[in-house]
Order: structure tokens, then sequence, then C-alpha cells
């Protein structure tokens, strides 16, 4: 399985930014702790972030066809893109939605997801375990068909 993982506004600033919500491991340390668990379950990864909308959705639609699911933790943009819902659809890959704090314990407008329904899941306030946990989901969806 190869997936592609993508990170939207401000993710490059992890263990920087908010570190209350967001923890301190750095950007660099996600990306490590991805692909070591990654190998651990036969899936190749791809990273991608951007500070940029119209980024993130060339690199949604340069997926396809070339991977066969998306980690997707769109930033500020969960909250406002009509566009990155859209590029997820017309992609047509399994695609998980991965908050790194618990957005919906959180200011009013972030329990807005317009991605959401784009995808086959959210995962949300599990810290950066929670994109193992999407891989997972993934891996389960492609193997098994489950939704």
């Amino acid at each position: 399985m190869k997936i592609i993982v993508i990170n939207g506004p401000n993710l490059n600033m992890l263990g920087i930014r908010e570190p209350s919500h967001y923890g301190s491991e750095s950007y660099r340390d996600l990306i490590a702790k991805i692909k070591q668990y990654a190998r651990t379950q036969g899936v190749k990864v791809a990273f991608y972030q951007s500070n940029h909308e119209g980024d993130l959705i060339d690199c949604i639609q340069h997926a396809y066809r070339r991977y066969d699911g998306i980690v997707i933790n769109p930033g500020g943009y969960t909250h406002t893109s009509v566009a990155l819902a859209d590029a997820v659809r017309a992609v047509s890959l399994p695609c998980v939605e991965v908050h790194i704090s618990h957005v919906n314990e959180r200011e009013e407008y972030r329990k807005i997801s317009y991605i959401r329904e784009a995808c086959i899941d959210v995962i949300s306030g599990l810290g950066t375990d929670g994109y193992l946990r999407a891989i997972d989901r993934l891996n389960a969806y492609a193997k098994e068909g489950i939704v």
C-alpha cells in the first residue's frame, strides 16, 4: 500500500506552536515516527506540507493513480475549505482526516469540518499517534474493504 500524508498550514511549526495543544514533537520528529511505523506495517509513505490551500489541492490531485490512500491534517483549512473537500472527492481515494488536538473540545469554529464528509474516518485528539491510527485505518480499508 502507498499512502501520502498531507499536512496543512502551521503543521511545520509543530513543537513550537502551542505545545499545550499540539505537543512538543517537531515536524521532523513526526515524519520520522510515521516512516518508522509505516515500515513495520509494510506501507510506503510520502509526505507533503504546505501553508497554501492551492498547493494542498494540487498535491491531492497529484495523488490520483499514484497512491492508495491519503492521510490529511488540513490544519486551519479544515474549517474553511470546501475546495479541499472537493479535491478529495474528485480523486476518489480513501482519505482519513487527522487532528492532533481534540478539536471538538476546543473553540466552536474548530468543530466545523468541511472535509469530514469526503473522508472515510476522522481521528482526533490522539496527539501525533493519530497519524499511525490513520495508517491502520487505511490499511484495514484496503485489505478488507472495512468502511
